[in-house]
């Protein structure tokens, strides 16, 4: 059963990539001539996204160059001890809404700096597999499609990163702890 299964997925993208252009081109579809224009939305699309994502990362840029994410972390940290929770992994739960390369680079530091199989490491790659990064999904996919107002979105969103992050903590303390 395994061996089918690394057989399935070792060909299942390359048979995707040969099936759908030749699907295509037997439903009559210009195949080359789609791709092209495809490509043509995807880049004006790209150069509308610009701006947006220019102001996120100046946000992102500002608020961690300023010291308020360690002073955040530094006023959180006596709470967090008392609940058996380490506050390095604090800033994770601000940067992964904010930004997925940051909190990328962030848990790898940790994991660096504590090992993957510590409690720092396990809360830090479950935090990372259990949020998203809702501002940066916001910005661009609301910002290619022309939407103005999300806030509604944005407070869901943000609610369920909250959501993952204590139940990734809490899952963690529990299964590891």
């Amino acid at each position: 059963m395994l061996d089918w299964l690394n057989v399935v997925s070792a060909w299942a993208v390359p048979v995707m990539i040969a099936f759908i252009p030749l699907y295509a081109y037997l439903k009559k579809v210009p195949v080359y001539e789609s791709f092209v224009d495809g490509a043509k939305d995807g880049f004006s699309t790209a150069i509308g996204i610009i701006p947006h994502l220019v102001g996120m990362m100046v946000a992102i840029s500002v608020f961690r160059a300023s010291g308020a994410l360690d002073a955040l972390v530094g006023w959180m940290a006596p709470l967090l001890a008392r609940l058996n929770v380490p506050p390095e992994v604090l800033p994770l739960g601000f940067l992964r809404p904010l930004t997925g390369t940051g909190s990328l680079a962030f848990t790898t530091d940790l994991i660096k700096t504590y090992g993957p199989d510590s409690m720092i490491g396990r809360i830090a790659s479950t935090i990372q597999g259990s949020t998203d990064t809702t501002l940066y999904v916001l910005t661009v996919y609301f910002g290619a499609v022309g939407i103005k107002n999300g806030r509604y979105a944005l407070k869901v969103g943000l609610f369920s990163d909250a959501v993952g992050f204590v139940a990734a903590i809490a899952v963690c303390l529990v299964l590891f702890g």
